[in-house]
């Protein structure tokens, strides 16, 4: 199976600029990683800003980088000018986020005109290894006029 080709050739510099706007993941100190067709990385380092009681990352902030990967990999097939915006989404917790850093990596599974179903896994990174530790599927539909995400 062939990569997919994005319809933006400016596709980077126009989620990363998307993405430098979100105050959400600029508060939880998330950055982008990775920006290829059809798949985003986000990390998320690990501190007691984003921590639940227990000492875990909190998973209201895995949720939230997760589907920001799941969001941007749609992004990165769509065309000049068209946001995205989640419709709904899935995350399973399959473990706690007890890392050094949580890493969300997401990738469309389908990209339609209107919809697009996509994935992220979410690891907590410790030492240089990974373990999973959620699971989001997302839909997500594409709005005219509106350059980078919306949600």
């Amino acid at each position: 199976m062939s990569p997919p080709i994005p319809k933006d050739p400016a596709f980077r510099a126009r989620i990363q600029a998307s993405f430098d706007k979100q105050g959400l993941m600029r508060t939880l100190g998330a950055s982008i990683l990775r920006i290829e067709p059809g798949a985003v990385g986000i990390a998320l380092p690990a501190s007691p800003a984003v921590s639940q009681q227990h000492g875990f990352v909190h998973a209201g902030a895995v949720a939230a980088i997760a589907d920001t990967a799941a969001g941007y990999a749609a992004l990165t097939l769509m065309p000049p000018g068209a946001g995205v915006l989640t419709t709904e989404f899935k995350i399973n917790l399959v473990a706690p986020a007890a890392g050094e850093r949580i890493l969300a990596r997401g990738r469309v599974i389908k990209a339609g005109r209107t919809l697009t179903l996509a994935q992220a896994e979410v690891f907590a990174e410790t030492a240089g290894q990974e373990k999973l530790v959620a699971f989001l599927t997302a839909t997500l539909m594409a709005i005219e006029g509106r350059d980078g995400m919306a949600d």
